[in-house]
């Protein structure tokens, strides 16, 4: 079962993930806009709001990688909080870009409908139509790429969590490797004590032989030899 802070930390990817991608398609509205001011005034509001989630829980993510008690995660977390970053400051890039490509279109509009009176209207509202569907054929390729992301989170989590077990597994091995080692330095000194006492019983035998030998000769020379 997933810790909590694992849990919390897949919520802060996802919403993450979720944000850049709205992002992405508010910026491409501003691309396809061709005014009036007021409505790429409505989707920049909408751009900064999204930008501002998106700052908020790249944070969290953060402060989350800065709680991560091994070393591994808490690095692995905060390249991730890198890579959201750069993300963003590409998308702000993107945004600017957007933004003056809109204005220039709508004053070129603006112009062009000064010259052209009513068919340039009837002409702009084809364009509209043109520009909704485009927008909506976008749209659905941003949704797949979503659920494409939502799955390389969902592995990227897996093969933490096998990096998680495996570095469990190494430390437990190691653990049992100290505890043999333990064993078999006991056996080395037991060996060694019982070769020591090998060689102790040795000599005492052999002491003991030769006061039995000596005692012996000292008979026999007392009942052979009494005048010596």
């Amino acid at each position: 079962m997933a810790a909590p802070q694992d849990v919390h930390v897949r919520i802060c990817n996802q919403e993450i993930v979720k944000f850049d991608l709205e992002v992405k398609a508010l910026i491409q509205d501003i691309r396809d806009c061709s005014g009036p001011l007021s409505a790429l005034t409505e989707l920049n509001t909408k751009v900064k709001e999204k930008f501002q989630q998106l700052r908020h829980r790249i944070q969290d993510l953060e402060q989350l990688a800065k709680e991560q008690d091994k070393e591994s995660e808490k690095q692995l977390l905060l390249q991730e909080v890198e890579n959201h970053k750069k993300q963003m400051l590409s998308n702000q890039t993107s945004w600017r870009k957007a933004n003056l490509t809109c204005k220039i279109a709508i004053d070129n509009l603006e112009k062009a409908e000064l010259l052209q009176g009513g068919d340039l209207l009837r002409q702009r509202k084809t364009t509209k139509e043109s520009l909704a569907q485009t927008s909506s054929t976008i749209t659905e390729s941003l949704m797949g790429i979503s659920r494409m992301m939502a799955q390389q989170v969902q592995q990227s989590e897996e093969a933490m969590q096998s990096l998680v077990t495996s570095s469990r597994t190494i430390l437990d091995a190691n653990e049992e490797f100290k505890s043999m080692s333990g064993t078999i330095q006991l056996g080395r000194k037991l060996i060694t004590k019982y070769n020591r006492r090998e060689l102790t019983d040795k000599l005492l035998i052999f002491l003991a032989l030769a006061l039995f030998l000596a005692t012996v000769l000292y008979i026999v020379k007392k009942r052979l030899f009494p005048f010596l």
